[in-house]
């Protein structure tokens, strides 16, 4: 029974949002348009208060502690998820930018932590639901090795990044490097799976924005300036919006999406082309 003067809505399927930061939540207010929405964090108290000022604006939102690189977090926002039940949607919003974290780290979280996360969910997602991956066009810029690609397909093997960090080098071992990897990484995930997830009834499709106006892409600009250069080369010559990113979430999650999985999906005001195939005007 609905609690009166609550926007509950038992009714509904779930949206479980990994990451509530400024993209997360764009994304988790977008989704709760339609989804009760389960949001996780590392930080709980931030998880908390998100949720709480969702619910007061009119959404039906809980918050869960989740570290993704801490494998009991992970099973335990699985169960969380699996009790609040029908879930429709996955949104794997969490990931850290070059200026956010070593090697190591970033490694941890936006690749082995996001594989983290599809083996929990992929049991317990309901038919024609849809796991969408944020990754970034990052991905696209740096082509994987077979060694390197080798690795990265297996990524919670035990000491996988101690052989990775070998395998590239003391000059490559920097977080600019690790970012490139594990979004390219991010990618391939996405499509090597789409035919596992296809026997669940379930898609799985990866998102890689461009250069897009938030408080992680502010952090870049301040401590990578030569980001200002790409935004110069942008085709549609401003950055894109956390809404705008939210829009095509919103559309990849939806029916009208439903033939769509194991693919890339670029949102980056045409930039990726223009670096790669150059001015053709």
């Amino acid at each position: 029974m609905v609690k009166v003067g609550t926007s509950e809505r038992p009714d509904w399927p779930l949206a479980v949002v990994v990451g509530a930061g400024g993209m997360g939540m764009a994304v988790a207010r977008r989704l709760g348009q339609s989804h009760r929405i389960l949001l996780a964090d590392r930080n709980l108290d931030h998880a908390t208060g998100m949720a709480e000022a969702m619910r007061n604006d009119g959404y039906d939102a809980q918050a869960v502690a989740c570290d993704v690189t801490d494998q009991a977090q992970v099973d335990a926002l699985a169960a969380a998820a699996r009790q609040a039940g029908n879930i429709r949607t996955l949104a794997n919003v969490v990931g850290l930018s070059p200026s956010m974290g070593d090697f190591r780290t970033v490694i941890a979280v936006n690749i082995v932590g996001a594989t983290r996360i599809a083996q929990a969910f992929l049991p317990i997602m309901e038919s024609g639901g849809c796991a969408i991956y944020i990754s970034s066009m990052a991905g696209h810029m740096k082509p994987l090795s077979p060694e390197v690609q080798a690795l990265l397909d297996a990524p919670l093997e035990e000491g996988m990044i101690d052989r990775l960090e070998q395998l590239v080098g003391a000059e490559e071992t920097n977080s600019s490097n690790a970012y490139l990897l594990s979004k390219a990484s991010l990618n391939r995930m996405c499509k090597r799976r789409a035919k596992e997830w296809g026997r669940r009834g379930v898609r799985i499709v990866s998102l890689s924005p461009g250069l897009i106006a938030t408080p992680m892409g502010a952090l870049e600009f301040e401590k990578q300036p030569m980001k200002y250069n790409l935004l110069a080369a942008t085709p549609i010559e401003r950055e894109g919006t956390m809404l705008e990113i939210a829009n095509v979430v919103e559309f990849l999650a939806s029916d009208k999406a439903s033939f769509i999985s194991g693919t890339d999906i670029l949102v980056d005001g045409g930039l990726t082309g223009t670096l790669q195939h150059g001015d053709k005007a």
